[in-house]
């Protein structure tokens, strides 16, 4: 009871030294809700969020309370920016306040209140002429408001990734086989462009192929992670990353590819050892099979679409809270979606990386997170999760009519969560 009695005392005391000043100990705050039931606007919540962050103010993320809400200082700024953008929001006084956070910090509760220190910077890591609706990471930091830089091959080679805490993979195919689309689009005016600019910027970088370059890039962003970086992909980034990695030195690519047969034997010569999530998988020979390895579930999984759902996994709060920090939502159950890599083979994955969400019907893994170095990395699959099955040339989501999805809420977790990396968590 004693010590109940101290862990109470002692985060009351954090609350109002972080939250509070000398000058307004008795301010009231603002309380934005994340459950099912408050929030008009889940995704621009989190824009209001990063930028109380941009503006030096220290923000609690209440992790499981009320859909992992947001208490933020008080400011005429904020509730005007809340009332532009459709967020809800609730004004609470101070004692509220530290009602929520004593309720909270009970260790009956598998709650915790995370203090996010500083916002941080944001790199893209995208071709400069794709529009934004071709990866669903940069249209929901357009649609959150939250600001971005792009970066691609040439700044990753000259070190500017050091200048960011954040990193996304756009749907990127780091194996220098160009998406595998060779099959079906391999006549189409964007493809042959496509290849010609990128076998262009190879040269004008000093490589004699692609796919050496892409190895390059790739070797850039693991060391990154290494280092201390925060790293998300999405789709075909995932994979194609690992795949790359374990072929180090390894010519995988057929002829129409890179002007040359693959390496004979290649498939017993990959290395798991370099990967990030996955081992032991067998890598697609044939160059018209729209598919990279037998890590993705598309072509083995039969759900249909009416089944297709992950469910998010539930973590201790208090012990856990990077994952948990990357799973709040206002629901368990997120709908499943498509992509070029839609799902990884649970069987793939290596023991030391989390399976956060599962299609519990045929076990695929949908979104993972591991550690590497003083960084760490999150895999989710799928192209857009509000397109059940995006297709070339498809129109871009209006987020305007999904202001609430789960799907786009796990990629803005991953936005938000390196924030709190400077506090002292418990892996």
């Amino acid at each position: 009871m004693q010590n109940k009695r101290i862990r109470t005392i002692t985060a009351i005391l954090f609350f109002v030294l972080i939250l509070a000043s000398p000058s307004n100990l008795f301010a009231s705050f603002l309380l934005i809700p994340m459950d099912d039931s408050s929030q008009s606007n889940h995704l621009k919540a989190y824009g209001i969020t990063f930028k109380s962050l941009l503006q030096g103010h220290k923000v609690q993320w209440l992790l499981n309370y009320r859909g992992g809400s947001f208490l933020l200082e008080d400011h005429e700024e904020y509730r005007r920016e809340c009332t532009i953008r459709g967020v809800s929001f609730e004004i609470i006084s101070e004692a509220q306040s530290i009602k929520i956070i004593e309720m909270i910090s009970s260790p009956s509760q598998n709650m915790e209140a995370v203090v996010l220190e500083k916002a941080p910077k944001i790199a893209v890591y995208s071709p400069k002429d794709k529009q934004p609706w071709d990866d669903a990471v940069t249209m929901v930091l357009q649609y959150a408001e939250i600001p971005y830089e792009v970066v691609y091959d040439q700044e990753v080679l000259e070190d500017k990734l050091l200048l960011y805490e954040w990193l996304h993979l756009h749907h990127e195919d780091f194996t220098g086989q160009y998406g595998k689309f060779y099959g079906a689009f391999r006549t189409a005016p964007w493809y042959i462009e496509n290849k010609v600019n990128s076998e262009k910027r190879a040269r004008e970088m000093g490589y004699k192929k692609v796919s050496q370059q892409k190895l390059d890039v790739a070797l850039k962003i693991r060391d990154y992670v290494f280092g201390g970086g925060f790293m998300f992909a999405m789709c075909s980034a995932t994979d194609s990353f690992d795949i790359a990695l374990s072929a180090e030195g390894i010519d995988i690519c057929e002829v129409m590819f890179d002007g040359d047969p693959s390496e004979r034997g290649y498939q017993n010569k990959l290395d798991y050892e370099n990967t990030f999530a996955f081992t032991d998988y067998q890598l697609e020979r044939n160059p018209v099979v729209y598919e990279f390895s037998n890590i993705d579930m598309t072509r083995k999984r039969k759900v249909l679409k009416t089944e297709d759902y992950f469910e998010l996994k539930e973590y201790s709060a208090k012990w856990d809270m990077v994952p948990s920090m990357l799973c709040q939502n206002h629901t368990l159950l997120v709908k499943g979606f498509m992509g070029q890599t839609t799902a990884f083979d649970s069987n793939l994955i290596k023991p030391t990386v989390l399976i956060m969400g599962q299609n519990n019907l045929n076990g695929e893994a949908r979104y993972i997170h591991g550690v590497k170095g003083k960084g760490m990395f999150t895999f989710f699959g799928g192209h857009d999760p509000e397109d059940y099955q995006h297709r070339v040339g498809d129109p871009k989501t209006e987020l305007d009519l999904h202001p609430n999805s789960p799907g786009y809420r796990l990629i803005l977790n991953n936005v938000l969560f390196p924030a709190a990396k400077k506090k002292k968590q418990k892996t």
